[in-house]
């Protein structure tokens, strides 16, 4: 269990601390001096149980004592009997407060100085004091760090605690705040800081954020001692090894399971203003933004109103001056502009907020679903406000769901899931359905505006449909289509089972006129102009009527008037899908060498299946696309 030690200037904080693990946490030369602490120190008790940060009283170091703050399990407050709560006591409540840190005790320190009358005084004071906070149930224990008194059952204490508390979850992934970083003979680069989530092995390989630095760890410290993994809720140091020194880590990086890096300059939350504030916060107000051991000014941008009266609390979006390793649930404090005092703090609940639309009452009460433990309804509402499928990567790492938590979400929600990792994307199974019947509604539409043509060409019924659609999501909802036979397919053309598109008589008889001059140069046919020449039609009426065969699907314009036959076509098609079998792409000059002719003609061939939908262009080749297989190019 990790103790965090909170309270005013000269209240004993240093001195509680040795008494109770023999450990002396002002390391530097100007402490020891001036007999102050300055900056974060650390102790451990002997058998391994306790971790202690001891933070610093002065009210111009509240930035350090913020970064110890933020991954504690168990706040030890500490008040000098002698003084009484002091205005650093109630600044370093009031963050305890905010911060939810609700497990803790008091240490009614410099007892042998009073007498009883001035120490039941105190108790009383101290009573009131902590009855509207999250330590209002705080036990008090009279010490003397000097003498020694009380110091006994004060570690009792600590210890039942130890054994009774509830542990940081050791699932999801890694995630450690830097609180320190020097230079080790013989091992090399050493980061410190307590584990807020996760676990962490010798040997596994980290990310540094928010620079995004690659690292392994060599060797680890949990609780000072030497260890194979340690997990949330401890102090742990690691042995670093990457391309990076001591001098580019700064304290408020985080060390991270690679997956977790998504370091964001916007984030949305819920704030809650002191309510010993004079004024309300305005909307726009400039603070600082404290969260794990980071400080980074922010703007606050209110999103239920243009002011926060003192005591209450707002949905706000925090807009960084630079970015920031967060995750959801983390909590942070807010420091007014001068950091001279803090204002309020919150609770992180988005990473990934909209650039607009932030005030409607959608994306307000999305906000307050992602509030609650249970990730479902918010993923409910994630998934009506984006139509064209929800990054589920993105919503699993807001919500720090690793994957197997993940995949029981998902499978709990019933969720139409289109592809891997982290370009999967999901659908409630009724937006699937709506999705489908979108796709039915556009098609009968351009079956009514075009009663001539065999159907809609692919990519413009995805655009006629939704067109922000991924492709992969949408060729998986034609193919769902096409197998219960709500769909069908006449080579590069979709359309309803009942559509059917016929030439004219006129146009028939002149189609079987002119089809064997195509048919006579199978791969290389003549152009209109060529047709026209040969067959003493002008050269408009071919161009017309060709349209309109292509129209029904007897003829494919490859390039610009020159139409192949639909059973030509066919055949390319089936040429190009054994090359790409057996090379796994397709080049012009694999395609001329299969069909004969020139590499011009090849390349518009080629150009043209791109173009349906039947391959895509990688560089100077062309792949096959997953779903070509749901395709008939023979007709």
């Amino acid at each position: 269990m990790i103790v965090g030690t909170a309270g005013h200037i000269d209240h004993g904080k240093t001195t509680l601390v040795k008494a109770l693990t023999g450990v002396d946490c002002d390391r530097l030369k100007e402490e020891k001096a001036r007999g102050i602490t300055l900056d974060l120190g650390y102790a451990y008790h002997a058998d391994g149980q306790l971790g202690f940060v001891d933070v610093p009283g002065h009210e111009r170091l509240i930035h350090n004592m913020l970064a110890g703050a933020t991954g504690i399990d168990y706040v030890l407050l500490v008040i000098a009997a002698d003084d009484g709560p002091m205005p650093q006591t109630r600044e370093h409540l009031a963050i305890v407060d905010l911060l939810g840190l609700a497990h803790g005790a008091v240490a009614l320190t410099k007892v042998d100085c009073v007498d009883a009358a001035r120490l039941a005084a105190v108790q009383r004071e101290i009573s009131a004091l902590l009855a509207p906070t999250t330590l209002a149930a705080a036990p008090v224990f009279p010490v003397s760090g000097k003498s020694g008194e009380g110091v006994a059952a004060l570690s009792t204490a600590l210890h039942t605690a130890a054994q009774t508390a509830q542990l940081r979850s050791a699932q999801g992934g890694f995630r450690l705040a830097i609180d320190r970083a020097f230079h080790l003979p013989g091992a090399g680069l050493i980061v410190t800081g307590t584990a807020f989530a996760g676990s962490v092995r010798v040997g596994d390989s980290v990310c540094i954020s928010p620079p995004g630095w690659r690292a392994r760890v060599r060797s680890l410290h949990a609780q000072d001692r030497a260890s194979e993994v340690g997990q949330a809720g401890q102090r742990i140091a690691l042995n670093l090894v990457g391309d990076f020194g001591k001098d580019d880590i700064a304290r408020g990086m985080w060390v991270l399971a690679p997956e977790l890096h998504a370091p964001v300059q916007r984030l949305h939350a819920r704030i809650r203003l002191l309510p010993g504030e004079a004024a309300p916060l305005a909307h726009w107000t400039q603070a600082h933004l404290h969260l794990g051991t980071e400080d980074v000014v922010a703007r606050i941008a209110l999103l239920e109103g243009e002011a926060l009266a003192p005591g209450g609390e707002m949905l706000a979006e925090l807009l960084l001056d630079r970015p920031m390793g967060v995750l959801h649930g983390d909590r942070f404090i807010l420091r007014n502009a001068s950091a001279q005092r803090s204002l309020g703090g919150g609770r992180v609940l988005d990473i990934f907020p909209p650039t607009r639309h932030k005030r409607t009452a959608e994306h307000l009460a999305y906000l307050r679903a992602l509030e609650s433990h249970d990730p479902r309804a918010a993923l409910a509402l994630a998934l009506a406000r984006h139509p064209a499928g929800l990054a589920l990567h993105r919503f699993a790492l807001n919500r720090l769901l690793d994957h197997a938590q993940a995949q029981a979400l998902w499978e709990s929600c019933d969720l139409v899931r289109v592809g891997d990792g982290e370009q999967a994307i999901g659908f409630s199974t009724a937006q699937w359905q709506a999705l489908g019947e979108r796709v039915l509604q556009a098609a009968a539409a351009e079956h009514e505006r075009a009663p001539d043509m065999v159907g809609v060409e692919r990519d413009r019924l995805r655009r006629l449909t939704l067109a922000a659609l991924a492709r992969p999501a949408y060729d998986r909802l034609v193919a769902d289509l096409m197998a219960d036979g709500s769909l069908l397919a006449h080579g590069s053309w979709l359309h309803l089972p009942a559509h059917r598109a016929e030439l004219t008589a006129g146009d028939a008889e002149l189609w079987r006129t002119l089809q064997p001059l195509l048919d006579a140069s199978r791969f290389n046919p003549p152009r209109v102009r060529d047709i026209a020449t040969a067959s003493s039609i002008s050269e408009g009426r071919v161009r017309e009527l060709l349209k309109r065969v292509a129209r029904v699907g007897a003829a494919y314009p490859v390039a610009h008037d020159h139409y192949f036959s639909a059973a030509v076509v066919g055949e390319l098609a089936a040429t190009v899908a054994d090359i790409a079998a057996h090379k796994g792409h397709v080049r012009a000059a694999d395609l001329r060498n299969a069909i004969g002719g020139g590499r011009k003609v090849a390349i518009h061939i080629l150009e043209f299946f791109d173009r349906v939908g039947y391959t895509r262009r990688v560089r100077d080749a062309h792949c096959l696309r997953q779903n070509a297989g749901h395709r008939s190019w023979i007709t």
